[in-house]
C-alpha cells in the first residue's frame, strides 16, 4: 500500500497557476492586509468642553443676560420714572457689581469689554464712560482687596463707591464740555443713591451667579 501511494503521488503533476489567478490571489491578500485610516474627527467632536468649562460658560452667559436685562428695564421702565429729576443707572450698577465680585484678575478684563459694549449699545451718555467705568471699577476693587476682607458689605460698598465716583465723573465731563451746569449736581448724586439701593438686592443674584463653576478670584 505504501508503495502504491508513493507511485500515485509521484505520478501527480504540480498544479500550474495562470498569471490571472496569481494576480487575483495577490489582490485578495493585499485587501486583507489593508487597513483604512480612521475617519477624521470633526471640529465639534474634538472641541469637547469639560464640566467645569461648561459651568463657567454658563456663568458668563448669565452675567451677560443680567446686564442685558438691566439695560432693557432701564430703557423701557426706569427711564420713565423720575424722582426729584433723577432716575437709576441699572446697567452700570450691574457691571460694577460683577467687576468687584470677580476681583482684579478677571474683573479688570470684564469691565473693559463690558463698558465698551455698554457704549455701543447706545444707552451710555458719552464714550468717556468706558474710561470712567474701567478706572473706578478696577480702582475700588483693588482698594477692597488691599484693605478690606471679602464680605457682602465690603463688596456692595465698593461697588456703590465706584458708582458714585462714576456719576461724579460724568458730571465733571459734562460740565467741562458745556453739556450740564452746577445745578444738576444733585441729580447725579440722586442717581447714584437710587442705583445703590437697587444694587443691594441685585448683589444676591450676581453673587450666586458668580459661584457657578467655582470661585475664580484669588486673595
Amino acid at each position: 500500500m505504501a508503495e502504491k501511494k508513493k507511485r500515485r503521488s509521484a505520478g501527480r503533476k504540480p498544479k500550474e497557476r495562470t498569471l490571472a489567478e496569481l494576480f487575483r490571489r495577490n489582490q485578495r491578500k493585499n485587501r486583507n492586509e489593508f487597513k483604512p485610516d480612521p475617519a477624521a474627527s470633526t471640529w465639534l467632536k474634538t472641541q469637547r468642553l469639560t464640566q467645569l468649562q461648561r459651568q463657567r460658560l454658563l456663568k458668563w452667559t448669565l452675567y451677560v443676560l443680567i446686564i442685558v436685562a438691566c439695560l432693557v428695564i432701564q430703557d423701557v421702565i426706569m427711564s420713565q420714572l423720575r424722582l426729584f429729576g433723577a432716575t437709576t443707572d441699572l446697567a452700570v450698577g450691574a457691571i460694577l457689581l460683577i467687576t468687584v465680585i470677580e476681583g482684579t484678575d478677571v474683573g479688570s478684563v470684564f469691565v473693559l469689554f463690558a463698558s465698551a459694549l455698554y457704549w455701543f449699545s447706545g444707552s451710555a451718555p458719552t464714550p468717556v464712560c468706558i474710561a470712567l467705568l474701567t478706572f473706578f471699577g478696577i480702582g475700588t476693587t483693588m482698594f477692597r482687596q488691599l484693605f478690606w476682607h471679602r464680605s457682602r458689605g465690603t463688596l456692595t460698598l465698593c461697588a456703590c463707591l465706584a458708582l458714585t465716583l462714576y456719576e461724579l465723573g460724568l458730571f465733571v465731563t459734562g460740565l467741562s464740555q458745556g453739556l450740564t451746569y452746577w445745578g444738576r449736581l444733585h441729580s447725579y448724586l440722586l442717581t447714584s443713591i437710587y442705583t445703590s439701593l437697587i444694587m443691594i438686592p441685585l448683589y444676591s443674584l450676581v453673587c450666586k451667579t458668580g459661584l457657578i463653576g467655582g470661585n475664580t478670584w484669588k486673595e
